[in-house]
């Protein structure tokens, strides 16, 4: 896990070497604010070009001696500095000085919401941060009280798109936060693997685009029967001829009562709606894979599949599940191939996600999936012995759908992520795997 982080960071600097001109060939500084043992910043001293200067910071003196002895050993001493201090102080002190850091790399044990005023202001103009969080129970719904505290956002638990909704739960405290400073953030790689959320942001001064913060924020109104949302924005904007006008969106998006199946909806947010990925810059850090290969990168086919997998992703906020379309009406749930095809067929884009298996991805407004859904069930009949009177599938299925599916294989159907049979989601590589007790 801690190899696939810092691999990923390594292409990361290196992609955005490649993606602005102002970058080739610059020198820069990087920020490993809570280093540990100092272990990728010697790997970033090691593999990436352009780094003048890591500072290998951390609170713990025995963890400043373990950084000492490997940068020594590692000897690349020239570059890594060993450093002692509170996370939080390191960077306010260069807040307002010419000695902020090009990258900051976060990656505390749990969250990383109480570094996040000072790694805004103290990363440079036109910086990069790379915030990591392992507190998915928080992020992903389980403790909503806690999520709000330290994000200012609720997920919904067990919803299906609830680790996409994680990472744009994380990315609207770092926009919110940097807002503060009349700075804005550009998402460039977001990612949901194993038990943790890593994100890579630029951050830029920008007092005019953090006047569009609120038009890319929405809440999401989620039916607890059969899991169809509804995404509500904050915020718009308006192009008149004197420019652009800001104001609030028109609501709400949705009724108390679910409009497919009658259920209860519950709402959940404030979270980041716009993309979350830059497709030039993942194309880059594919692009540096392929030609590095094997030999620089011991995740090198996870990394590729993983990439691959975001590239082909949809900018568009979260998504269904098969088995839990299927579940809602006790049905056989379809092959994916078969209910990608339909939604094609009926004219709409369609992808998966990085963040889950049989993931559906789509501009398909819910209505068409539900149809789609109805139609399936008409050639695969499910059993009507466990669905009540009012059960949300009874609701479902008494619609006649306005919709004639076709199952038929599409050809674009199979991504290349799939074609190539690429890592396309990741599988626990032992039994147990998951975040250990904290070290006392």
């Amino acid at each position: 896990m801690k190899a696939l982080k810092r691999g990923a960071s390594t292409i990361e600097f290196e992609a955005v070497d490649l993606t602005h001109a102002d970058y080739v060939d610059q020198r820069f500084n990087i920020l490993e604010a809570l280093s540990a043992t100092g272990l990728r910043s010697i790997r970033y001293a090691k593999e990436i070009e352009h780094a003048s200067e890591i500072i290998a910071n951390d609170l713990l003196d025995a963890a400043v001696e373990s950084i000492k002895r490997n940068v020594i050993h590692n000897k690349v001493e020239n570059i890594v500095q060993s450093h002692k201090g509170d996370a939080c102080q390191v960077m306010y002190r260069t807040v307002g000085t010419e000695k902020r850091y090009d990258v900051i790399d976060l990656d505390p044990y749990g969250s990383a919401a109480p570094f996040l005023d000072g790694a805004v202001q103290s990363v440079s103009d036109g910086g990069l941060l790379c915030i990591t969080c392992t507190d998915m129970a928080v992020l992903a719904g389980s403790q909503p009280e806690s999520c709000w505290s330290k994000y200012g956002g609720i997920n919904i638990p067990g919803a299906p798109y609830t680790h996409e909704m994680a990472l744009r739960i994380l990315l609207h405290s770092i926009q919110s936060t940097a807002a503060k400073y009349r700075r804005t953030i550009e998402p460039l790689l977001s990612c949901s693997i194993d038990f943790y959320v890593r994100v890579f942001v630029r951050v830029r001064d920008s007092a005019a685009l953090v006047k569009q913060a609120a038009s890319k924020t929405s809440m999401v109104f989620h039916c607890s029967g059969c899991r169809s949302f509804v995404l509500q924005p904050i915020g718009k904007l308006n192009q008149k001829a004197k420019g652009i006008r800001y104001g609030p969106a028109v609501g709400p998006s949705m009724d108390k009562m679910c409009v497919h199946c009658g259920s209860i909806c519950h709402m959940a947010g404030p979270f980041y709606s716009d993309p979350i990925h830059n497709p030039e810059f993942i194309a880059r850090m594919l692009d540096h894979i392929s030609n590095v290969g094997l030999h620089k990168y011991g995740t090198h086919t996870r990394m590729a599949g993983m990439l691959t997998v975001q590239f082909e992703e949809l900018p568009i906020p979260l998504y269904y599940t098969l088995s839990t379309l299927a579940g809602a009406i006790h049905c056989q749930c379809p092959a994916l191939i078969n209910f990608v095809s339909a939604v094609i067929h009926a004219g709409y884009k369609v992808s998966q996600s990085h963040a889950a298996q049989a993931s559906i991805k789509t501009d398909a407004p819910a209505e068409v999936i539900w149809d789609i859904m109805r139609c399936w069930c008409k050639q695969h009949p499910p059993s009507e012995k466990n669905m009540s009177p009012n059960s949300p599938a009874r609701t479902l299925l008494a619609i006649e759908p306005k919709i004639v599916a076709n199952f038929e294989k599409h050809p674009k159907a199979i991504p290349d992520s799939r074609k190539y049979q690429l890592v396309r989601h990741q599988e626990n590589p032992t039994a147990n795997w998951g975040p250990k007790v904290r070290l006392t």
